[in-house]
C-alpha cells in the first residue's frame, strides 16, 4: 500500500506511483482494454505510430475508441474532434474532485496541467484511494508516476494488440473493450456510500439502455443528466420527508 511507504524525495514518490500502477488491478484492465484498441486500430488501417501518439494525446480508452471508429467510418476530422470532446466532458468532474488533493503551498497552475491531462478512470479511482494516505508534498509526484505507469501500460499493450490483430478473434477484441467500463462500474458501486450516489447509479443502469434502444442522440450524456437530476430530486424529497 502507498500509505506504508516513506518517500524521501519527489523522484522516489514518482517511482512509487509507477510501482503502484503496475501492481494495481487497473494494470490488468488497461492491458486487456488496449489489446482490443490496438486490434481495432489495425483493422481500421491506422499505423502503430498513430496509435501510440493518440494514446498520449487523447488518453482515455472510450475517447480513443470514438476517434478510431469515427475516423475509420469516414467522418471528418472536425466531427471526430467534437465527438471526442463530448466524451471527454465526463472527465471534468473527476478533475475538479482530484485537484484539491494535489494543491499545496507553492503549487502553481502549470504544475497541475499534467495531472489534469492524465486524468482517466483508472488514475482517478486509484488517486482518490491512495493520495489521502500520502503527505501533501509527495502527492503530485506520486500521481504523475501513477499516470505514467498507466499510460505506459496502455501504449505497450496497444502495440501488442496491433501486432496480434491478424490472429485475434473480433469478438474477443471487442469484449476486451468492456473491461474499462466494467471496472469503473464495480469501483463506483464499491465507493457509493451516499444514498444519492446509489440512486444515480441504479437510475443510470436503467435509463441508459432505454436511450440506446430508442436511439437517442448523445445517450451517454443524457443518461447522466437525467439519472443524476432524478436521483438528486428523489434524495431531497427523502430528506425532507425524514
Amino acid at each position: 500500500m502507498a500509505g506504508s511507504l516513506t518517500f524521501t524525495s519527489a523522484s522516489a514518490a514518482f517511482v512509487g506511483g509507477i510501482r503502484s500502477a503496475l501492481t494495481s488491478v487497473f494494470f490488468l484492465v488497461l492491458a486487456g482494454t488496449y489489446v482490443g484498441i490496438g486490434a481495432l486500430a489495425h483493422d481500421f488501417g491506422f499505423s502503430a505510430g498513430w496509435l501510440g501518439l493518440s494514446s498520449v494525446l487523447v488518453w482515455a480508452a472510450p475517447a480513443q475508441v470514438i476517434l478510431l471508429s469515427s475516423l475509420g467510418a469516414g467522418s471528418s476530422l472536425i466531427e471526430s474532434a467534437v465527438a471526442v470532446t463530448l466524451s471527454a466532458i465526463r472527465l471534468f468532474p473527476m478533475v475538479v474532485a482530484l485537484l484539491p488533493l494535489l494543491r499545496g503551498e507553492g503549487r502553481r497552475l502549470h504544475h497541475l496541467l499534467l495531472p489534469a491531462h492524465f486524468t482517466s478512470i483508472s488514475m482517478w479511482v486509484e488517486s482518490l484511494r491512495l493520495l489521502p494516505t500520502l503527505p501533501r508534498e509527495w502527492r503530485l509526484a506520486f500521481c504523475n508516476g501513477l499516470s505514467v505507469g498507466y499510460m505506459g501500460t496502455a501504449i505497450a499493450f496497444g502495440f501488442v494488440g496491433f501486432y496480434l490483430a491478424a490472429g485475434l478473434p473480433t469478438l474477443f477484441a471487442g469484449a476486451l473493450l468492456f473491461l474499462t467500463p466494467l471496472s469503473f462500474l464495480i469501483s463506483t458501486a464499491r465507493n457509493a456510500r451516499m444514498m444519492v450516489d446509489r440512486l444515480a447509479l441504479v437510475l443510470g443502469l436503467m435509463i441508459g439502455p432505454l436511450f440506446v434502444w430508442y436511439q437517442v442522440e448523445l445517450d451517454l450524456m443524457w443518461t447522466g443528466v437525467v439519472g443524476g437530476t432524478v436521483a438528486y430530486a428523489m434524495n431531497r424529497l427523502r430528506e425532507a420527508a425524514a
